[in-house]
């Protein structure tokens, strides 16, 4: 009789699911990214405003939070966009009531966004309810389990910015011609 334990099969003392391994990782992250996809896209709906409308929107509701006030060259930047894709954004946005206009008070040119009204209230109402319930979650984890998770996720932001980094490389430099074959 050995005292060997097997794990590549189920057993007795483990049962389907019992090791998680890196697919199981993966596998979990993609879920998880679909499904704050789906809640993103219901937030969207929500308020009638496409994906850029609702990263702007939660730039400045992060803002106002911090007594940060931002203009349209910041949110370009922040958004990383053009100034006139900016500028069109903007203008959807108070057109539709959720962002306002308003004079810079340290500079006299100057036009600091803001968000407005009560579909501010609503988003902000669904982006924090997301947070609270998403920070809950995180907060239960052990010190050391949040260091590996944190490490494990700009690991793979970094392998996706690479990807990301090859692909504009390679379009900057434009077509490759391939030698003929003899």
């Amino acid at each position: 009789m050995s005292s060997e334990v097997t794990t590549n099969t189920t057993g007795y003392w483990y049962g389907n699911g019992s090791r998680v391994d890196a697919v199981d990782v993966l596998n979990a992250l993609r879920r998880y990214r679909t499904a704050e996809s789906a809640a993103q896209r219901r937030a969207r709906e929500a308020l009638g405003i496409g994906e850029n409308a609702l990263l702007a929107l939660r730039v400045l509701v992060d803002a106002e939070a911090d007594g940060h006030a931002v203009n349209a060259k910041e949110l370009a930047e922040r958004l990383q966009i053009t100034p006139a894709s900016t500028s069109a954004l903007v203008d959807r946005l108070v057109q539709s009531g959720h962002v306002e206009r308003r004079p810079d008070p340290n500079d006299r040119r100057g036009v600091i966004l803001s968000a407005s009204g009560s579909s501010m209230r609503r988003a902000i109402t669904v982006i924090d309810e997301l947070d609270t319930r998403a920070f809950a979650v995180a907060e239960h984890l052990p010190s050391v389990d949040m260091a590996v998770v944190v490490e494990f996720l700009e690991e793979m932001t970094s392998v996706v910015d690479e990807i990301d980094a090859d692909k504009t490389a390679r379009r900057a430099d434009g077509p490759r011609s391939v030698p003929p074959q003899a």
